[in-house]
């Protein structure tokens, strides 16, 4: 039944969901988030909860930052909107350019604006294939991805996605793609497998899709440096060299998806940081303005930049873009959502509070539903099992992540669960004491799915 609120009531009657079970929501209705401050979230009841995905992964600075509202303000008030096409252009996209340039690696001088991490993904796509059209090379179009890699779901971006249910009944992908092994050695490593000789075997099964297809069909390999939607799984050691070289050789582009990455995440100012990656292009979204405005945007490097530039010079026009891209007011509250995250300190900050969170995490590792505990600064997965001898999973996979996602609620705690991993990636801002108070509201949540499976998985 749905809540006895009206709210709800109209929700369920006109609003299809992402990421939903529709009939199921229709069943339950929505939790209503009425309001936000600091690492918190209220809902119209007047219930608190720890938001510990941060929103979607987003939200660094927390919920309720009055300096966001007033650059937003301040910006609406001068200069509502105005577009970037047709050499037009207005100083907060100028000046946001400008400060990207200057943070992201070595080589990445230019930026493509767009509203969305799966617009940016879509938009490295088009990139890529214009490049190699532009340099002569119109049969290097095809993408390597990972399976349970998250790209987006925008009809190029949800192809490299590596997640069945952004393909199903979704007819994807729809542009060529090959899908590796996941990097994840605890799963997919072999019996007696070292980690050193999982990665060995992910780069024998490169070189030999690369020798199957054709390395002049290739065009780029995109990566999250640490994937986070498929279940957040920290690369192997050694992998992203092994990748880079492998590309390198093969003049195959590097392309770091740092939607959930960037901006600290890590530790670091981005996760290409954090792992030694030296990328082609670079998509960037969600922690830009801590989602208090949509955007995002493409780093590209400057041989890229270049043959693109070149071949509008023939055309007459680079003949993509989004009405709102480089939108004046997302720009203006990005810019001061970075200087508020320098200011702050807050990647020091997640360097530090990582730590604390990965060691308290590490200690549910005992727990009779845990079968590993896994991330890299303050993003973390711990991922529940039948059997921990054997890491089986559990019959129906997806139900007893299902249960302690919404039990958490019960415990003022929002997280996300990746069929039977739970995720956490709280704001930038979370302290020690916070994080103290998050896992313990989780493991009195993981100790109810202990009684729940105990009397036998009744409804919830």
């Amino acid at each position: 039944m749905s809540r006895p609120n009206s709210t709800a009531t109209r929700d369920i009657a006109h609003q299809l969901h992402p990421y939903t079970n529709a009939v199921r929501h229709a069943e339950i209705g929505p939790i209503v988030i009425d309001r936000g401050e600091g690492i918190y979230v209220f809902d119209d009841q007047g219930n608190r909860y720890i938001e510990g995905l941060a929103g979607l992964w987003s939200v660094a600075v927390g919920f309720g930052e009055k300096r966001l509202v007033e650059a937003a303000t301040k910006q609406m008030d001068k200069l509502p909107y105005y577009h970037t096409f047709a050499h037009k252009s207005h100083l907060p996209s100028i000046a946001l350019a400008e400060k990207l340039a200057e943070m992201a690696p070595e080589g990445l001088s230019h930026v493509f604006f767009t509203n969305s991490g799966s617009e940016a993904n879509d938009t490295v796509v088009k990139l890529v294939w214009y490049y190699n059209n532009a340099l002569g090379r119109p049969a290097k179009k095809k993408f390597l991805a990972r399976t349970q890699g998250y790209h987006g779901v925008t009809v190029a971006a949800a192809s490299l996605t590596g997640l069945p249910n952004n393909h199903r009944d979704f007819d994807l992908p729809a542009i060529p793609v090959r899908h590796l092994t996941c990097p994840h050695f605890w799963r997919f490593g072999k019996p007696g497998e070292t980690e050193a000789q999982f990665v060995d075997r992910l780069a024998a099964e490169l070189e030999a899709v690369i020798a199957e297809e054709g390395a002049d069909t290739i065009a780029a390999f995109i990566g999250e440096p640490l994937m986070s939607a498929g279940g957040v799984i920290p690369a192997p050691e050694g992998y992203w060299q092994m990748v880079q070289e492998i590309c390198r050789r093969n003049d195959i582009l590097v392309v770091a998806d740092e939607v959930i990455t960037g901006f600290g995440r890590l530790g670091t100012t981005f996760g290409s940081d954090y792992y030694g990656i030296k990328p082609d292009l670079m998509s960037l979204s969600k922690q830009i303005t801590s989602s208090y405005q949509p955007l995002a945007a493409v780093m590209i490097s400057d041989a890229i930049f270049k043959a693109v530039a070149d071949n509008s010079g023939k055309i007459g026009t680079f003949g993509h873009g989004y009405t709102a891209t480089g939108h004046p007011v997302a720009t203006a509250v990005a810019l001061e959502n970075l200087a508020i995250i320098e200011e702050r300190k807050l990647v020091d900050n997640a360097a530090a509070m990582g730590k604390i969170l990965q060691a308290r995490l590490a200690k549910l590792a005992s727990h009779p539903l845990v079968g590993e505990v896994r991330g890299a600064g303050l993003i973390a997965g711990v991922e529940l099992v039948a059997d921990k001898a054997t890491k089986a999973r559990f019959d129906v996979p997806g139900k007893i992540g299902a249960y302690v996602f919404a039990r958490a609620h019960h415990h003022g705690l929002i997280v996300r669960n990746i069929l039977d991993t739970l995720a956490f990636c709280p704001p930038l801002i979370i302290t020690e004491s916070q994080i103290e108070d998050m896992v313990e509201a989780f493991e009195r949540t993981l100790n109810d799915a202990i009684d729940w499976i105990a009397a036998g998985q009744p409804p919830y």
